[in-house]
């Protein structure tokens, strides 16, 4: 097999990207070159102090020399990767910061022309720094990390505020135009005041995690109480019996670490050996996540992690986010939620939320002790990417959905709430 020279191996990258691959980026490189010159240009002309999340990033890096010369060289060998126009790209530390501030204030665009859609600002100005290796190193750092967190949260609170609206519109660049309406299916949803200013939502983290109608998730399974629905509207990643307690994360083969998923659950023992499922979530899916089987809330957890990790990988990873998504099941932000099902062994299902690049949060709807029925409402994400897990005891149940090859992680079988997936064995 001939291995691929370093422009095709950076195109094959960029394809299978998270981003890319859940709609967040668009499917041209160029465009988001396009759109890194503009922002990056926008940036230079900044002179506002930089916003507090921001300065604390920065106040790191001034305090911790090795990672300041990390980070110097991931922007470095970022710029080496497209040395054409290594000129348009960001150049240092102080141009990577204001980039980050601009970001904190600013709502995705709908964009008409799909060529111009650069739904995550982070992920197309991280784009190039994270197919380095001082990009690989520089994102598992813990205090880089939860400095870029902490922006995120800075994010999310704006995209929280009635100032993030102005991109709710019907204009060539809203999300409600007629474009965006067909494209997210918005007839399936709940629209506030449908033809009102900013079809009434309050932000626009409110208008991403809307709510579905039910008439569009029916419940088909509620007759057999042995069944186990999907959580999530996605594509199935993969499912895999026999998931062992621990194991090296780092490796193609993608495993799963029950004790690095579950982060330490006390009650991590009786997953052992069990199956994961896990399924894919693009930017047109409905981001609320559901009960999968019948029963009695047991535990909830946030886990806080990484951000944009991706697989380690000696050479340019070119199937970077989407067969990474095993990989960060196990180190990502996420969230646990344990339902004990009252069906007769099923025993424990862990439903595991999982964050990806600009998530900003999980956000839990129910909480230790909740009784909640198949289709309940468990949480839901705010603005960003996602991947959705759930841990079953094993020889509990048999899928009845088909496996992915993970060739093509984002081209599984579709999966919606409420759909059975899964039935007792």
């Amino acid at each position: 097999m001939v291995k691929p020279g370093p422009a095709a191996a950076l195109e094959a990258r960029y394809q299978n990207s998270f981003g890319r691959a859940a709609g967040y980026l668009p499917r041209s490189r160029k465009a988001v070159d396009a759109w890194l010159t503009e922002f990056v240009a926008r940036a230079r002309k900044r002179t506002a102090d930089h916003v507090d999340s921001v300065k604390q990033l920065e106040e790191l890096l001034n305090s911790d020399k090795v990672l300041k010369d990390l980070v110097t060289q991931m922007i470095d060998q970022a710029r080496q990767l497209d040395p054409q126009h290594k000129a348009k790209h960001v150049k240092d530390i102080d141009e990577m910061l204001n980039c980050l501030d601009e970001i904190t204030v600013t709502a995705p665009e709908y964009r008409l022309d799909p060529t111009e859609r650069v739904f995550f600002p982070m992920s197309a100005l991280f784009c190039y720094m994270m197919a380095t290796q001082a990009g690989w190193d520089a994102f598992r750092n813990e205090q880089f990390n939860a400095r870029l967190l902490g922006i995120l949260s800075a994010w999310c609170s704006f995209l929280d505020s009635p100032e993030s609206r102005y991109v709710l519109n019907e204009g060539p660049d809203g999300w409600l135009c007629q474009a965006a309406s067909e494209q997210n299916k918005l007839y399936e949803f709940v629209i506030p005041e449908p033809g009102a200013l900013y079809g009434g939502f309050a932000s626009f983290n409110a208008f991403f995690n809307r709510h579905i109608k039910p008439e569009f998730r029916p419940n088909g399974a509620k007759d057999d109480p042995q069944a186990v629905v999907s959580p999530n509207d996605g594509s199935v990643v993969r499912f895999v019996p026999d998931v062992p307690e621990d194991a090296d994360i780092t490796l193609k083969g993608q495993p799963y670490s029950l004790r690095q998923m579950l982060g330490g659950y006390e009650h991590t023992d009786k997953f052992v050996g069990g199956d994961v499922f896990q399924s894919f979530l693009s930017g047109a899916n409905y981001h609320r996540w559901h009960a999968p089987v019948d029963g009695i809330v047991r535990h909830v957890e946030r886990i806080p992690g990484l951000t944009f990790s991706e697989l380690p990988m000696k050479d340019v990873d070119t199937s970077a986010g989407t067969l990474s998504q095993g990989y960060q099941a196990n180190v990502n932000t996420r969230g646990l939620v344990v339902i004990e099902s009252t069906v007769p062994d099923i025993g424990l299902v862990c439903v595991i939320p999982v964050g990806i690049t600009e998530i900003s949060s999980v956000r839990f709807s129910v909480a230790v002790g909740d009784r909640v029925t198949r289709g309940d409402e468990l949480g839901y994400f705010s603005y960003g990417g996602s991947s959705m897990a759930l841990v079953f005891e094993p020889g509990k149940v048999g899928f009845t959905v088909p496996n992915n090859t993970i060739e093509t992680a984002d081209d599984g079988a579709p999966v919606f709430v409420n759909g059975r997936i899964a039935t007792k064995k």
